[in-house]
């Protein structure tokens, strides 16, 4: 997997009005936990321009206080009005200890059923997966080069070596759907809001604050 670099400042004092004067400086709350103790720290809001509005899953080389962390992003909570970021959780990512994130889906090839006027529809972005960060991908490669009229593609169909797969089994990632008045050869794809069986609890999912504020463990 691809990794970046963030350099965070450790945190003397823990609560909400401490976490609001960051935030008014330009600083994000955060907590790293995982390893034997948890860390609060913040980091610069411009920082987060790295790994957040990107399908991309990234491995983060950690600095707070002069010590070194591989983590993983594992939570953000955004503002409910401005999407500004408000709070985030960060994994630490331990030898031999495995980890559970979201990688990105990518569809690949032609489908016949689109060829005869259907309609390829996209239902998750990632799949929730469960494995040591060495077998993590930058990507799951999916072909469609089968898919026909009402074929579809669904989680108990996909096999990632030594990774084990956390969706729904019967969770469908994609399919092509008879599309009407579609004509020969039309190609579309479509990704729906409705993303039900697309689970987002590995890679930090965007979870919104309450009333503006984020809630912090221990504030």
């Amino acid at each position: 997997m691809k990794t970046v670099s963030m350099s965070g400042s450790l945190r003397e004092n823990v609560g909400k009005k401490d976490a609001k004067a960051h935030r008014r400086e330009g600083k994000i709350p955060c907590v790293l936990y995982g390893g034997k103790d948890q860390i609060h720290f913040t980091l610069d809001d411009k920082e987060f321009s790295k790994i957040i509005f990107t399908p991309e899953v990234y491995i983060i080389n950690l600095k707070v206080d002069g010590k070194e962390h591989t983590a993983i992003l594992q939570d953000v909570q955004y503002h409910p009005v401005t999407d500004r970021v408000l709070h985030a959780d960060f994994l630490q990512v331990l030898d031999g200890k495995p980890v559970v994130i979201g990688i990105p889906i990518k569809l690949e090839g032609a489908a016949p059923g689109v060829m005869k006027g259907g309609k390829l529809r996209k239902k998750m972005r990632k799949l929730i997966v469960k494995g040591l960060v060495d077998d993590l991908p930058e990507q799951i490669v999916l072909s469609i080069s089968k898919l026909d009229l009402n074929d579809s593609i669904k989680v108990k169909d996909v096999k990632v070596a030594n990774l084990e797969l956390l969706d729904n089994p019967n969770g469908e990632i994609a399919g092509v759907k008879t599309a009407r008045g579609a004509g020969m050869g039309a190609s579309e794809e479509e990704e729906e809001g409705e993303e039900g069986a697309e689970g987002e609890g590995g890679e930090g999912a965007p979870a919104e604050g309450d009333g503006g504020e984020a809630k912090e463990g221990g504030e």
